[in-house]
C-alpha cells in the first residue's frame, strides 16, 4: 500500500469523479483509476461504486476513508515536526484562499514575508471554499484564506479582518454621487452576481436578505473584473469588498450602509494539523501587516 494510492482514493471520494480527483491532483486519470483498482485489489474490498461518471463510496469507503485521512495527516505531522527540528528559515508552507481574496490580500504580503523569510517557499492554491476544506482535511494544504464563518467543527478559525461591502454603480448611475447607499435603493436594478460555489456570492445575498431585499440577478460571473466590465458598460449594478475596489472607468463605489453589510475573513487550519514554526511566522506576518493597513486603502 502506497501513500499516494491514499491519496488518490481520498481525492476520488472528496471530489465524487475519477475525473476531477485526477485534475486536482495533476495526474493523467488512467493512472489515477489503475492505482486506486490496485488499493481495492490490495485491501480485497470495493471501495467505490461506479456510477457512469460519478462515483459513490461504499460501506467499505466510508469506513476506510477515515483511516486514510488520519494516515495523510500523520504522515504531514511527521514531516512538519521534522522540519521544525530545522531552522524557520528553511521549509515549505502551502496556503489556500479563495478567488474573492487571494488576488487582492496576497501579493504584497507574500513579498514582504519572502524577503523576511527568504528561505521559506510559500506556494498557494485557489480555489473555492468547499476544495479548499477538502485540501485541508486531506492535510494536503496548511492553512486556507477564506471568509468566515465555515461550516465544520473540525477546524480553527483565526478573523483577520472585517471588510465593509460596497455597491459598484456606473457612472451615470442615479446614485453615482451618493456618499452611503442602502440596498433597497437598487432593489429593482438589473444585478450582476458571482456564479454559485464561491462564498462572496452568499455575502452578498445574506446582506440582501437582511435589507429585506430580492436582488433582480440578470448576470453571473466567476469574475470581479468581469462583473466591473460589465457594470461599466451599464449592464446593471453589483456588490464588491473593500479590498475588489480599483480605479475603474465607468464605475462608482459608494459604502453600503445596511447593518452587517461586510464579511469576515479568516485563516482556517484543521484542528489536529501540526503548525511549524515557519507556518506560525506566516499567520504572525498575515496578521501584522493586516492591522497595518487598516484605514490605508484608497477609494477609487
Amino acid at each position: 500500500m502506497q501513500l499516494h494510492q491514499l491519496r488518490y482514493f481520498c481525492a476520488v471520494a472528496n471530489a465524487g469523479s475519477f475525473t476531477r480527483a485526477a485534475e486536482r491532483e495533476h495526474v493523467a486519470q488512467p493512472s489515477l483509476s489503475q492505482q486506486v483498482r490496485k488499493l481495492e485489489d490490495e485491501l480485497g474490498a470495493r471501495l467505490f461504486d461506479r456510477l457512469g461518471r460519478r462515483v459513490r463510496l461504499t460501506s467499505f469507503g466510508h469506513t476506510f476513508l477515515l483511516r486514510a485521512e488520519a494516515i495523510l495527516r500523520e504522515v504531514s505531522t511527521a514531516k512538519r515536526e521534522i522540519e521544525e527540528m530545522s531552522a524557520m528559515e528553511r521549509g515549505r508552507i502551502v496556503v489556500g484562499a479563495i478567488p474573492t481574496v487571494a488576488p487582492y490580500f496576497l501579493p504584497q504580503r507574500l513579498a514582504s514575508f519572502a524577503a523576511e523569510f527568504p528561505g521559506v517557499h510559500v506556494s498557494v492554491l485557489e480555489d473555492t471554499t468547499p476544495v479548499l476544506l477538502e485540501r485541508l482535511q486531506e492535510a494536503a494544504i496548511d492553512m486556507a484564506l477564506m471568509a468566515l464563518p465555515v461550516p465544520r467543527d473540525q477546524f480553527v478559525c483565526q478573523e483577520l479582518l472585517r471588510e465593509p461591502l460596497y455597491l459598484v454603480v456606473p457612472r451615470g448611475h442615479r446614485l453615482a454621487g451618493s456618499s452611503k447607499v442602502r440596498l433597497k435603493q437598487v432593489e429593482n436594478d438589473s444585478f450582476l452576481l458571482l456564479k454559485e460555489g464561491h462564498c462572496f456570492r452568499e455575502n452578498t445575498l445574506s446582506a440582501c436578505s437582511r435589507a429585506k431585499v430580492q436582488p433582480n440577478v440578470v448576470f453571473e460571473s466567476g469574475q470581479f473584473a468581469t462583473i466591473l466590465a460589465m457594470v461599466a458598460a451599464n449592464t446593471g449594478v453589483s456588490v464588491v469588498p473593500e479590498m475588489a475596489l480599483e480605479k475603474r472607468d465607468g464605475c462608482c463605489f459608494i459604502p453600503i450602509a445596511d447593518e452587517g453589510a461586510y464579511r469576515r475573513v479568516g485563516v482556517v487550519q484543521l484542528k489536529q494539523h501540526f503548525r511549524s514554526r515557519s507556518q506560525r511566522a506566516f499567520l504572525r506576518h498575515l496578521q501584522q501587516t493586516t492591522r497595518d493597513q487598516e484605514g490605508h486603502l484608497e477609494i477609487a
